[in-house]
């Protein structure tokens, strides 16, 4: 990936741990609220809901756009970035 924003640079250079939902590069102050009022409040359970999908980044985004108030681009981003963090860590 030749350019990369702060916020995806910051989120792939460590270990997922206990990095808050709002730290996935994508997700706005808005969608972090949807996704924690949904019990998505840590960046490994919304990962885990990609890994549920088996990493099928356009199925991501529907449930993103359609279930949590995800614009396409918050949708796009954020899918990116997991698609990302795994290709590094996994």
């Amino acid at each position: 990936m030749d350019h990369m924003s702060p916020k995806l640079r910051a989120f792939l250079s460590e270990p997922i741990g206990e990095k808050d939902v709002g730290r996935v590069d994508g997700v706005s102050g808005e969608l972090a609220i949807n996704l924690v009022t949904k019990g998505f409040s840590k960046a490994y359970i919304l990962l885990g809901q990609f890994l549920l999908m088996h990493k099928n980044e356009a199925e991501f985004q529907r449930w993103l756009i359609c279930c949590c108030g995800a614009t396409e681009c918050e949708a796009q981003e954020s899918s990116n970035c997991l698609k990302e963090w795994c290709a590094c860590f996994l």
